[in-house]
């Protein structure tokens, strides 16, 4: 008799859903800041032309920007010579237009650099988006066993919106500064080479203390991402199972886990941005005591004859030229850190292992050719993490048209075998076949059209009556919408909404856990797949409510080929074949009245519902 083992998943602790995912722990060390920026860079190879545009302009805009102190000082000679013999004033309107030409052309470079790098970080940030999105639905089931979903939507959000912030305020401004430092230096020393080494030197603490906060600051970029990560999936399941947290008086247990992630994060914030803090003040401060320097050696200088006024008053430029490119190339390392963590947790998403390639996979079974028989042979399925498999030599058949039961207690792998049936998961060992060909023959795709699921959690999403029952179905007319919601007893109800069938619905509307039942019924019964799996349907609802989605799913089933997987044996009293798990193995099989018979696991279950 085929057996199988019980898995329970591993749980979080603090609040209700934690066993969704184990997330991401703090303890992670991420990573490597040169391998992430050469991965990152890789990835904007398609926007190579618009981002070399983007620095040709940002590093030209740099040039004319060095390039006019040069003619700053030869006004100011100009305008100091007239003081003591008559103004060349033609001379000082040619030199004075052709600094406005400088900084005007410098200015609108810069502006056109600024605009082309937003273009490109908005549409790098959209297409990771969409990559995202289409990597979420080739992910392996598993893959959401084993992380949070808050933790990964911060990927898609936050981490996303960190690599595009820094595009578009950081790279230009980096490659900017870098020309404008480089190119300062060279203006000095063609200028000046004593006062050149004045300010060099009195700036040189700004590499130190630069090079010092990066080398430390790195780390804190790193935990905020992750951390930030953590909290958003605490808070995306407490809110999701708000309810129980409140029937549960659990909301201080949360609010302590909370009020601890939260803190995590407070604390990887406040040393990453006061390290980052440190720049200004630092660069401040260095630029004034350039400016002093320059200004008592240039005093000197001119005393003695060896430069001018005009050359003290180009190197009061350069000294800010030379000391705001130092802060802003800190700050864009600073941001390059926040981009790096956050790419590589990004990257580490998309790079996550997808479910098996179906290129390969040409056979395709049609609804309408489908009989409906399925067998299990010999069946084996073991989880990666898991030493031993969770299904051992599963074998059994479903005929056409059959309703199969599976019962059993919580944990004996009902829901798995639902899971490897509709190739949620690739089983480890063994086969199935549906009328006779192997599931592994067939795409995924195929086999979900096939079969028509209901659950225990029902889902209905923000829109009309209407659109939630014909989801995902084209051109369903509302008469048929109508014909099925009075088959199962919806149409009444639906009537009573204030605009009928189109009305909108939302998670805040007050419909009971019956009245959804029976509209995810409705929207199955639209689907009318040759297969049917009914997990836990009738689990939320009350006896009266239940005999009504019994109803309805007995409606439901009828003509296919069904699994049904129940707590309340009632619900499967009238089942062709009932599969018995327990302690891990299948102990029993046959109908209602056959199993009763027995007086064993079954009877004993059945049983076990009327004592008192």
């Amino acid at each position: 008799m085929a057996s199988i083992e019980t898995r329970t998943p591993k749980r979080m602790p603090g609040g209700p859903g934690m066993g969704r995912g184990m997330g991401r722990g703090p303890a992670e060390k991420a990573k490597d800041f040169k391998g992430a920026i050469t991965r990152l860079v890789k990835e904007l190879g398609k926007f190579k032309i618009l981002i070399t545009i983007a620095l040709i302009l940002a590093i030209v805009s740099a040039i004319l920007t060095i390039l006019a102190p040069d003619r700053l000082s030869v006004l100011t000679d100009q305008i100091a010579e007239g003081l003591v013999k008559p103004m060349d004033m033609e001379k000082i309107k040619s030199i004075a237009l052709f600094l406005l030409i400088l900084y005007a052309c410098s200015s609108l470079f810069n502006f056109i650099q600024s605009v082309t790098m937003t273009d490109v970080a908005n549409k790098f940030a959209r297409s990771l988006r969409s990559r995202i999105s289409k990597k979420i639905s080739t992910l392996p089931l598993i893959y959401f066993d084993r992380h949070q979903a808050g933790d990964t939507l911060s990927r898609v959000t936050n981490d996303v919106d960190t690599i595009a912030q820094t595009m578009n305020q950081s790279l230009g401004s980096l490659v900017s500064s870098i020309t404008l430092f480089l190119g300062t230096i060279v203006m000095m020393f063609y200028t000046n080479w004593i006062l050149a080494l004045t300010a060099i030197f009195s700036s040189l603490i700004g590499f130190i203390g630069m090079f010092g906060i990066l080398k430390n600051s790195q780390k804190y970029f790193i935990a905020r991402q992750v951390e930030l990560g953590n909290l958003n999936g605490h808070i995306e399941e407490i809110y999701s199972g708000l309810n129980v947290v409140k029937v549960y008086n659990g909301r201080k247990e949360a609010d302590l886990q909370f009020d601890e992630l939260n803190k995590k994060v407070y604390e990887a914030n406040r040393k990453s941005q006061f390290l980052s803090g440190l720049m200004q003040p630092l660069m401040g401060f260095i630029g004034n005591f350039g400016y002093v320097a320059v200004c008592i050696v240039g005093a000197i200088l001119t005393m003695k004859g060896i430069i001018s006024f005009g050359v003290i008053v180009a190197f009061m430029t350069y000294v800010r030229l030379f000391t705001n490119p130092l802060s802003q190339i800190a700050q864009a390392m600073t941001s390059l850190q926040s981009t790096a963590a956050a790419s590589e947790r990004v990257f580490e998403f998309l790079d996550e292992e997808e479910m098996k390639e179906q290129k390969d996979i040409k056979k395709e079974l049609k609804k309408e050719n489908v009989k409906g028989k399925i067998e299990f042979q010999n069946v084996v399925f073991q989880y990666d993490n898991n030493d031993k498999p969770t299904i051992k030599n599963f074998t059994a058949t479903a005929e056409p048209g059959q309703k199969v039961a599976i019962v059993g207690p919580t944990g004996a792998g009902k829901t798995t075998m639902v899971n490897l049936l509709m190739k949620f998961y690739d089983i480890t060992g063994g086969d199935i076949k549906i009328d006779g060909v192997s599931t592994k023959e067939l795409t995924r795709e195929n086999i979900h059209d096939l079969f028509t699921m209901v659950l225990q959690d029902t889902w209905l999403f923000e829109g009309t009556v209407k659109e939630n029952i014909a989801y995902n179905r084209e051109n369903v007319p509302d008469e048929q919408i109508r014909e099925v919601c009075k088959e199962v007893g919806l149409d009444h109800f639906i009537k009573a909404l204030p605009k009928g069938y189109d009305t909108i619905l939302s998670e805040n509307d007050s419909i009971s856990a019956g009245q959804r039942q029976l509209l995810t019924i409705a929207r199955a019964m639209i689907d009318n797949s040759p297969f049917l799996i009914l997990d836990e349907a009738t689990s939320n609802v009350d006896t009266r409510t239940e005999e009504l989605v019994q109803e309805a799913m007995d409606k439901l089933a009828k003509g296919k080929t069904s699994f049904i997987i129940a707590h309340r044996l009632s619900t499967i009293r009238n089942a062709d074949l009932i599969l018995v798990v327990k302690d891990g193995n299948i102990v029993e099989q046959g109908n209602h009245e056959e199993l009763m018979r027995l007086n064993g696991a079954y009877a004993e279950l059945y049983n076990s519902q009327f004592e008192l």
